[in-house]
């Protein structure tokens, strides 16, 4: 694996493979001593023209547990600010020695015109570029519903799965089956666009669930059912997981919705839209939380909410993203 830019044309035996070394990152990860020498004398660059805290911290703590040095890079304070093009800092970097560059953009496509113009000859992971793709954040998700409903060591799995003890737990499991229901902004989700396209390879059904004025362009041509009832779709489809997005505000320039608690009554999920679902039904957040807005502090708190073990998770999935970039067989994901 060169690059990884996209979770649109990851092949399910790389999703597995990404995940099933995740695995074992997990287990360096529960040591006293979370260090791995895989990386040692490599430098990881974390580029990032956007805000962050969830993702920039658990890439730089991802290639520290590897052993790499990492140089963070914020667009604030720096010659970015001054007009500097993307090209002239990819070519800072490259002369700096960068073994990998982490980027994240506000414009869509930037992490592959990174990758594909030659300006840095180093693997690009793209860690969210404008409204685009997220795909570390869907493979972290992925991580976090298979860990949920299969187990780490064995036994059985959730409410549509088989049994997963005779090979280890999750270990070399797909999704297939599981129903997921995505609900919020839609059209500004990056994540919500990088887990659809990874969901369908690993065999899951995904259900979309937002205002009209949120579902975007052409999107009933994506492999996802369209629903603006939320009611009625936790009835009907009793799914495994749901997912709740954040209502991106930065990026709009327009009125979506008609106030805050006008989409907290339609589209949240409040107490009592989570009381009424499945004990064992995981309640996911990508983060960061609008709380009472589209969650209740009771569903971001509870036992169902996965919303810490995805961050815990984010930094096992990008270890064994950079370890395969970085060290591992590039060829074989390809």
């Amino acid at each position: 694996m060169r690059h990884l830019l996209s979770t649109r044309h990851l092949s399910r035996d790389a999703a597995i493979q990404i995940l099933d070394i995740a695995e074992d990152m997990a287990e360096v990860s529960n040591r006293e001593v979370k260090k791995l020498p895989t990386l040692r004398g490599k430098t990881v660059v974390n580029l990032f023209f956007e805000d962050s805290t969830r993702t920039r911290i658990s890439f730089e703590a991802a290639a520290k547990r590897l052993s790499a040095d990492v140089i963070n890079f914020s667009a604030k304070g720096s010659s970015v600010s001054k007009g500097e093009s993307l090209k002239d800092t990819a070519q800072t970097l490259a002369a700096m020695g960068a073994d990998g560059v982490v980027i994240r953009h506000q414009s869509s496509g930037a992490p592959q015109l990174l990758a594909e113009t030659g300006w840095i000859d180093a693997p690009i992971v793209n860690a969210g570029d404008g409204t685009h793709e997220h795909p570390t954040q869907a493979l972290l998700d992925a991580f976090t519903m298979r860990r949920r409903l299969f187990g780490t060591t064995g036994g059985t799995s959730g409410t549509t799965g088989g049994t997963s003890g005779t090979n280890g737990g999750s270990r070399g499991r797909d999704l297939d089956g599981i129903s997921v229901v995505i609900v919020g902004d839609i059209l500004h989700s990056r994540v919500a666009r990088s887990n659809l396209w990874l969901l369908e390879t690993l065999g899951a059904h995904v259900t979309f669930v937002a205002p009209a004025t949120l579902v975007p362009f052409g999107a009933d041509t994506w492999p996802a059912a369209i629903s603006y009832d939320l009611d009625q779709t936790l009835a009907e489809v009793k799914p495994d997981v749901v997912m709740m997005l954040r209502i991106q505000s930065e990026r709009m320039n327009a009125a979506f919705f008609p106030n805050a608690r006008e989409y907290a009554r339609e589209w949240g999920l409040d107490d009592v839209r989570f009381q009424a679902l499945a004990p064992d039904t995981i309640v996911m957040h990508p983060g960061p939380m609008n709380r009472g807005l589209e969650i209740s502090a009771a569903a971001a708190d509870s036992a169902q909410s996965t919303v810490l073990e995805q961050v815990t998770n984010g930094v096992s999935i990008r270890m064994a993203v950079l370890y395969l970039l970085l060290s591992g067989d590039r060829e074989a994901l390809l």
